[in-house]
């Protein structure tokens, strides 16, 4: 893939991966080796919890979610892909659980500006 470079940039651009769709044998392959909790692992026990079903581990959703940015057309030169990444509690959430079956994308917008010291250098990075 092509790296970008701050001029690349229009502010607001958006870029968007690829999709990618999760199984439940994903689901509980992933949970049984980093996250056992009986949601992650057996659907018939998912549905007496919050889920209602079986449902795919915040760091199983998060991994997902590093793969398709990896692999996505934003590429700033230079830069992490995780640059600007921020918690769950912040601008990356999950608007509801992952589930078998799930298309999974996501997308970035781009906000590039010069920076503060040094005119000819900058960041490109979500709002």
């Amino acid at each position: 893939m092509t790296e970008l470079y701050l001029e690349d940039f229009t502010p607001g651009q958006v870029f968007h991966s690829g999709r990618l769709r999760v199984t439940a044998e994903a689901i509980v392959a992933y949970a049984a080796e980093f996250d056992p909790q009986p949601f992650h692992l057996d659907d018939a026990a998912a549905h007496g919890t919050m889920f209602g079903g079986l449902a795919a581990s915040g760091w199983h959703t998060a991994a997902l979610t590093m793969k398709l940015l990896v692999g996505s057309p934003f590429r700033p030169a230079a830069a992490s892909s995780a640059a600007g990444w921020r918690s769950c509690a912040g601008p990356a959430r999950c608007a509801r659980a992952t589930r078998s079956g799930s298309r999974s994308r996501c997308w970035r917008s781009a906000r590039a500006r010069p920076g503060r010291s040094r005119a000819c250098c900058g960041s490109a990075a979500p709002p």
